[in-house]
């Protein structure tokens, strides 16, 4: 109910608003009589002005109420609700604390020091901007759902029209007029028809794939929303016709209002998505890891800040270093910066970026980011049906004319599914050569018809009744007699010009409105032979009963027998079982009382025309020429894309407001059924669905299931059941009536073209062509994106181990450290990122869509995948610390001289010791060069492992980035060798290697980043032993996907458990 202002917001208890509030009064079960008692009103004289004041401050406005939004601030809090985000703030608060601590040293390390925090607190910046606008974007849907709304209303009130009242100030009670092309400002009840018909167009609330017709006539108390003929509903549109209504609920309480509070209840209820899930998961897994190790950093190293004696076996004379305390607790920091992945947030985005853009170019338009990724794994789609597996456009599909004899019969297949003329063609039509009997049915659907089809843009578009514009499309198929037809240019310029030359041959004079008791519509004409003519098209049976005569293929009329009628019935039957809506056509000569009549509102036989009840027995003695069948086609390429479905493990289910005969054939003749399936309990009402007594074991049967007549809450309720099943639920839909389901399941699919803006807003995803096919396309996509982020998160993580066991080893074996967190910050975020961005590129295998999804709790790093990390991570962490040790100890490594620089060479055992320098006697080391540097140490030899071990920590620091650069050669393929899959299958990665390659030589020779960076130039020679230690991790990658490749079948057999469902 709508808020309203200050004054009407507030509620005030009284009789009425207590019976209202206990039990919603059922005024489409009432008689009209009833509903004015009820609502203490009179249609003639309208509520009086004391009756609408005090109804407002009961009900409030006519309006949607405005949900409040969450605060900014809780918005930014929500972006540090992640393990990873708050594991680098808290690296990124104690590096900076510890830099500012250091600080007062002054010089050049103060720079470098704060480098690093302030990196991180950049990347930390920039996503949550990045969480704050996708998040702030989420309630559009409920904005766009109010602009459905009407503006204004005409209403009768104090014994007054007033046309232009403001729809948000009815009130329940209120009389008001609706006019064809009005917008429905309120749920109303029809209290009587002024026109002889009423239609809406409710199929964007209800599902429904035509126009209603309304009636004044009560219903049953138990009808679902499609079956209440009696009731118009708010938001929908009068196609047809006008009436009077009264008020019945305004605001929340209408249907549109129930939607707008179902979306705002899924809106609340949004999960994280899978990828979301298992990121988090990692996270938990990486803070624990962190904390073990740099416990064990600390234990191993405790000895150095703080150390003790034994006085009579206890121990006594504590001594602590405060200085040694803060530099080990810098390594622990160096720690967690190695092995927290600072650029993976920034290249899983990157990657779902590019997965968009490909997507973008399929016309699968992505809304959020996350949800390119959940499209991989999902194992249900819910689809409507109209407009989404069906054109939602009405066409011709059989047309059935008279035979050259009595009791025969000709029947043409009608190809098209889209009001476009040029769609298809009659099938074994004669084209140019129409006999006269097809040339009357021809006449009869082009001038008795009040529908327009035009161009707009690449597709066609209905103006009216779509079963009429479909009429229209069939007879610029059928051609004109003579040999024009739908192929000829003039054609092309003028898309009904067959029906314009129909229209222009028979003037029209006068219209026979169709209504809901004869069920038929009639036009009187004057033809170009001078003779008035009737010609009517309507319901078959209808028309049968009042046809005398049949016209056979030669234009000779013949008297209808039983026989004749009863195989024209048949032909209905058979129709109609097909899920085909058929039209009979029938025309009169001989018209004595409209012989002279052209119009005239003087003529006597005007009179006639303005009583609808005469119209029956105007519309007697017809001569019946044949009958079309029209339906919501479903799209052509439908059928393939549920056939992929099935081959990729997806389940399809359908899920319409429509007609249950009408879906069933759609969903047979699309695939979601076979030809014999016994469909009994595949087949369901929303209604029957929601009384079963084990829902859960109706949604699990395999293949596809189909639930009609399914109103908003029946779509949320199998989304929710699915979900809570283990599924990963992509639901698709174009109406209001869609927008809740789309909110709620893990992919929101709206259609691009068909779709209203609310069910857009409440999407993930939308179809730019609404083809169901795209959505199988996009699936496909996603399992590629996860496959090739799976290979950058490998390549990501093997890569930061390696780190963490460079840390560690230099740790535990007590040597200088290796490479300060700044480097390993650049390496994480500048060198690794070209790399594993490119990845992204990798093909998708062949056989992507003939596997089945995977499970949305897989684990995203498996236990031989963690194993293998772990081998490729220590060989890392040997390399750079073995490397780092060499410089020290060796003047030749592998027959490579390495003594051009002039360095001092120092034992192991004191490289080791290097902390008790102070106390060495007689230790001296000479200078040495890198670049144009010449680093001396006479004043403190001891200097040669703090400021002396730049270069190799510089030799450390590039033998990291060299392995990691063959490594990400290694993540082309979880198991498949580079001489199957060699490293030109992705350009893009060879291209981002000679950029990281091409990013760390500008830190290597560029003075002022090297002096930064704290590193130095390499000679040639020390490239080629970076090289020598470098490669050997490609071989130990093949060895390992060898192991893997030899023992996946075992693995995989041993990792597949019972689905959730089925261990229950």
């Amino acid at each position: 109910m709508g808020k309203g202002g200050e004054d009407y917001g507030k509620r005030e208890k009284n009789d009425f608003e207590s019976q209202n509030q206990a039990d919603t009064f059922p005024a489409w079960a009432k008689e009209v009589k009833e509903c004015e008692e009820k609502y203490e009103v009179n249609r003639e004289f309208g509520l009086s002005s004391a009756d609408v004041e005090k109804r407002l401050k009961i009900h409030g406005y006519n309006e949607l109420e405005k949900h409040e939004g969450v605060s900014i601030f809780k918005l930014i809090l929500d972006q540090f609700n992640d393990t990873l985000v708050r594991i680098l703030l808290a690296a990124a608060i104690i590096s900076f604390v510890l830099a500012w601590y250091d600080g007062e040293e002054g010089g050049e390390m103060e720079i470098t020091a704060f480098v690093e925090p302030l990196v991180i607190f950049l990347i930390l910046i920039v996503n949550a901007i990045v969480g704050i606008w996708q998040e702030s974007n989420a309630e559009k849907a409920l904005e766009a759902l109010k602009e459905i709304q009407s503006e204004h209303a005409s209403v009768t009130r104090d014994r007054k029209k007033c046309s232009n009242l403001p729809a948000k100030e009815l009130v329940p009670g209120d009389i008001v007029e609706l006019r064809v092309g009005d917008k429905v400002p309120a749920d109303m009840r029809v209290l009587n028809l002024i026109s002889s018909t009423l239609r809406v167009e409710q199929g964007s609330l209800t599902g429904e794939s035509e126009a209603v017709s309304k009636t004044a006539k009560p219903v049953a108390e138990s009808t679902d929303i499609q079956g209440k003929k009696c009731m118009v509903f708010a938001g929908t549109t009068v196609v047809n016709g006008n009436c009077i209504c009264l008020v019945t609920e305004t605001g929340m309480n209408t249907e549109i209002g129930k939607v707008h509070s179902q979306i705002h209840e899924a809106a609340q209820n949004e999960e994280d998505t899978p990828l979301k899930k298992k990121l988090n998961e990692f996270g938990e897994v990486l803070t624990i890891l962190i904390g073990i190790v740099c416990a064990l950093v600390w234990l191993i190293n405790v000895k150095y800040f703080l150390t003790w004696e034994y006085v009579d076996g206890w121990p006594k004379n504590f001594k602590f270093s405060f200085e040694k305390c803060t530099y080990y607790f810098e390594i622990a920091v160096a720690l967690a910066v190695a092995a927290i992945p600072e650029g993976l947030p920034a290249v899983i985005t990157t990657c779902l970026a590019l997965g968009t853009r490909k997507m973008a170019q399929k016309n699968a338009l992505v809304r959020k980011l996350p949800s390119v990724e959940t499209l991989g794994c999902t194992t249900v789609i819910c689809s409507d049906k109209t407009g989404t597996l069906t054109t939602n456009q009405m066409a011709v599909s059989k047309l059935v004319a008279m035979g050259s004899r009595v009791g025969a019969l000709r029947s043409f297949n009608v190809e098209g599914t889209t009001y476009s003329p040029f769609d298809g063609k009659i099938e074994d039509w004669p084209v140019g050569l129409m006999d006269s009997n097809l040339q009357m049915i021809a006449k009869i659907a082009a001038v008795c018809n009040d529908a327009g089809v035009e161009q707009s843009g690449n597709h066609y578009v209905a103006g009216g009744l779509p079963t009429e514009a479909a009429l229209k499309v069939m007879v610029e198929k059928m051609g004109f007699p003579g040999g024009l037809d739908n192929e000829s240019s003039s054609v092309h310029e003028d898309v009904l010009a067959c029906c314009r030359l129909w229209n222009t041959m028979e003037q029209r004079i006068a219209t026979l409105e169709f209504d809901r008791e004869r069920k038929s519509m009639g036009v009187i004409v004057n033809s170009s032979s001078g003779k008035k003519s009737l010609l009517v098209k309507g319901a078959v049976e209808n028309l049968l009963d009042r046809s005398t005569s049949i016209q056979l293929l030669d234009g000779s009329v013949v008297t209808l027998d039983q026989s004749s009628k009863d195989l024209i019935l048949q032909n209905l039957h058979k129709m109609s079982t097909s899920a085909l809506r058929c039209l009979g056509f029938a025309y009169k000569e001989g018209l004595s009382e409209f012989e002279t009549y052209n119009g005239d509102e003087d003529h006597p036989a005007h009179h006639l025309l303005l009583e609808p009840r005469n119209y029956s027995s105007i519309e007697s003695n017809l001569t019946f020429v044949g009958l079309a069948g029209l339906r919501d086609p479903p799209r052509k390429e439908v059928r393939q894309a549920i056939e992929d479905c099935k081959a990729a493990g997806i389940r399809v289910m359908v899920i319409t407001g429509d007609n249950k005969n009408t879906a069933e054939a759609i969903c047979h003749e699309i695939g979601v059924f076979g030809p014999y399936d016994d469909i009994s309990s595949k087949s369901l009402t929303g209604r029957e669905f929601m009384g079963h007594p084990d829902k859960k074991t109706h949604l699990r049967q395999s293949g596809g299931l189909l639930f009609s007549r399914a109103e908003p809450r029946h779509k949320q309720e199998i989304v929710r059941l699915l979900k809570e099943d283990g599924e990963v639920v992509a639901m698709t839909g174009d109406g209001v009536n869609d927008a809740p389901a789309l909110k709620l399941a893990d992919i929101g699919i709206a259609m691009g073209i068909a779709g209203t803006e609310v069910a857009k807003e409440a999407s993930d995803m939308v179809l730019a062509d609404d083809n169901f096919s795209t959505i199988v396309a996009a699936v496909g996509e996603g399992r590629s994106i996860y496959n090739n982020m799976k290979a950058f998160i490998r390549y990501m993580i093997s890569s930061n181990i390696g780190e963490v066991a460079s840390i560690f080893l230099t740790a535990a074996l007590g040597i200088p450290e290796g490479m300060i967190p700044v480097q390993l910050l650049w390496v994480n975020l500048v060198t690794d990122g070209p790399p594993a961005t490119a990845l992204g590129f990798n093909p998708p295998d062949g056989d992507i869509m003939k596997k089945p999804p995977r499970k949305s709790d897989d684990s995203l790093i498996t236990a031989w995948i963690l194993f293998r990390y772990l081998v490729i991570g220590l060989y890392v962490g040997m390399a750079t610390v073995g490397v780092f040790i060499i410089w020290y100890t060796h003047h030749t490594f592998m027959g490579i001289d390495l003594s051009g620089d002039g360095h001092s060479l120092v034992t192991y055992s004191q490289l080791a010791n290097w902390g008790q320098c102070e106390s060495w006697k007689d230790f001296s080391v000479s200078p040495f060069t890198a670049g144009s540097q010449v680093f001396n140490f006479d004043a403190n030899p001891c200097e040669y492992f703090r400021s002396g071990k730049i270069k190799a920590s510089t030799l450390s620091l590039t033998v990291l980035v060299a392995i990691e650069m063959f490594n990400s050669l290694n993540a082309l393929s979880e198991d498949c060798s580079l001489v199957r899959m060699p490293p030109w299958v992705n350009p893009w990665l060879l291209l981002a290697m000679s950029v990281s390659f091409g990013l760390h030589f500008l830190i290597l020779y560029v003075p002022f980043l090297a002096q930064v960076f704290g590193i130095v130039p390499l000679s040639l020679n020390e490239w080629v032993l970076v090289l020598a230690v470098a490669l050997p991790v490609i071989l130990i990658d093949e060895v390992l996907k060898f192991v893997g490749r030899c023992t996946s079948g075992w693995r995989h057999s041993g990792s597949r458990r019972p689905s959730k469902h089925k261990a229950e």
